[in-house]
């Protein structure tokens, strides 16, 4: 199946009958990541039996993968796999799609367009100065790069890399890059590829492979990126110090609430299962997501690490279900019933998921009919906190209907 796909990040074949769904809680530990003060605000619950949305069009792209925002700028950015990055005027779209305006960034020619490989992940500075693009290479590899930006173009003889790793295989690549709460920049790292983690990378903290890292971007002491010393496995012998989180698959994509900042991670399961795993802000870092001794709540090749986290959420392959993809909590104003869930989908099924969570407990979840099905690939949110959807023709706003 993996061949056939656009991003299906290593998603096996095979599945169990019957399509179930299986929420779970978060279970506490000393080893989840901290994502921001631990005091939160009270919120309204979502109202998800109120919720009716559709998808409209907002821009046709050449296999959209990723979205980014920059601060004071009304456009929004999206990735394409070949390797361009396009700039899209907000506000465009409704019955006339808009066409992207020319790249403002084009790698094309340095870009790797295997099945799960390409242009992943892009952000930007929080000063918007700066992009940040996750791609794979040529050769296969990770390499995320640092680009000055200015008059709505990337300066590509700014060039600077911050990060190459040796992808083993071609598949879980991961491909996020994003700047957390706190202002460090976090990047995603699959476990190499094959299956049931060959290389038993997922444990292993001696590898940058199956974590999130945490860095800060500016160069230090000869080196192009600097490790914030309150990094979890800072000083521990053996373990890179970039890590911030392990244990995980392929981690498509993390988001962070941007209200409350707890953490979602949609992380691309086996042949059987999908996870959706949550941290709630202020926890403390180092967590363990469990593969690959766990696929999910299962075990896989053997138990679950003493304090690792178990998902919040998990979903099986019936019904041509295969790759969780990952998204953000609503927090926008055109749909108020929504406020506050949580949304992702599956790249096979085209479905699109809400669910709520209340102290780490889902207290609800449900498809969203959106009135279509395509092969989706992420979701990007915009400074209001509006909803798109991006499939592999083009880009669409989540709107009320």
């Amino acid at each position: 199946m993996v061949a056939v796909l656009v991003l299906a990040a290593g998603c096996g074949g095979g599945g169990d009958d019957g399509g179930t769904a299986v929420a779970t809680t978060a279970a506490p530990t000393s080893a989840a990541p901290a994502t921001g003060p631990t005091v939160q605000p009270a919120l309204a619950a979502p109202d998800l039996d109120a919720v009716a949305v559709r998808l409209q069009e907002v821009a046709r792209l050449e296999r959209p993968t990723a979205m980014a925002v920059r601060p004071g700028d009304d456009a929004i950015y999206v990735t394409e796999k070949s390797g361009r990055v396009r700039q899209v005027l907000r506000g465009q779209g409704g019955g006339q799609p808009s066409l992207a305006g020319g790249a403002v960034l084009d790698l094309s020619g340095q870009v790797s367009n295997g099945s799960e490989q390409g242009l992943l992940g892009l952000t930007f500075s929080p000063d918007g100065g700066t992009l940040y693009v996750n791609y794979t290479d040529t050769a296969g590899d990770t390499r995320v790069v640092e680009y000055a930006f200015d008059r709505g173009r990337a300066d590509p003889g700014s060039r600077r890399e911050l990060l190459f790793v040796d992808q083993p295989f071609a598949n879980h690549n991961g491909g996020e890059v994003a700047f957390g709460p706190d202002g460090r920049l976090y990047i995603g790292l699959g476990d190499g590829g094959s299956q049931r983690d060959p290389n038993n990378n997922g444990q292993n903290l001696g590898t940058l492979l199956g974590k999130i890292l945490r860095i800060d971007p500016a160069p230090s002491r000869g080196a192009p990126y600097t490790v914030p010393t309150d990094n979890p496995f800072v000083g521990r012998p053996g373990a890179r110090p970039e890590i911030f989180a392990y244990g995980l698959r392929n981690p498509w994509r993390f988001t962070w609430d941007r209200q409350t900042k707890d953490l979602w991670i949609a992380d691309v399961g086996q042949n059987r299962w999908e996870e959706i795993d949550f941290v709630p802000a202020g926890s403390p870092a180092g967590a363990n997501f469990g593969w690959s001794l766990m696929d999910s709540r299962h075990p896989l090749k053997g138990g679950n690490p003493a304090g690792a986290i178990l998902p919040i959420f998990e979903y099986d392959h019936g019904g041509g279900r295969c790759t969780v993809i990952g998204g953000h909590v609503y927090r926008g104003s055109a749909i108020p019933a929504l406020r506050g869930a949580y949304l992702f989908a599956d790249y096979c099924s085209g479905q699109v998921w809400a669910l709520a969570q209340e102290g780490g407990r889902v207290t609800d979840d449900r498809e969203l009919d959106v009135g279509q099905r395509a092969l989706i690939q992420s979701f990007g949110e915009d400074a209001s906190g509006e909803h798109y959807v991006l499939t592999t023709s083009g880009v669409f706003r989540l709107v009320a209907r």
